[in-house]
């Protein structure tokens, strides 16, 4: 009895100490995406290069574009930078 719960308890720790370590899947955005049939705008965009993409859409009914990120360069807008109001000239 006594080392089944050992072997219990065990097992529990081992399977918390898992769940811990999980960490989310990165999200990469690839050049790239495979489009049409079953997948929604922009597509699986996982391809970085158009060989890869089109290797995987044969005889799939689908087709590959850019991807909108890369293609239009979707990048941070620099903020504008506050303008320095000029202190005004000190009456003599």
């Amino acid at each position: 009895m006594r080392k089944t719960q050992l072997a219990l308890l065990t097992l529990c720790a081992t399977v918390v100490a898992g769940f811990v370590t999980i960490t989310p899947a990165a999200a990469l955005d690839y050049p790239w995406c495979a489009r049409g049939g079953e997948y929604d705008y922009p597509g699986e965009c996982a391809y970085s290069t158009y060989e890869q993409c089109q290797a995987s859409v044969s005889g799939r009914l689908l087709y590959c574009d850019r991807n909108p990120r890369f293609a239009y360069g979707q990048q941070q807008i620099p903020q504008p930078r506050p303008h320095r109001r000029a202190r005004p000239a000190a009456p003599y």
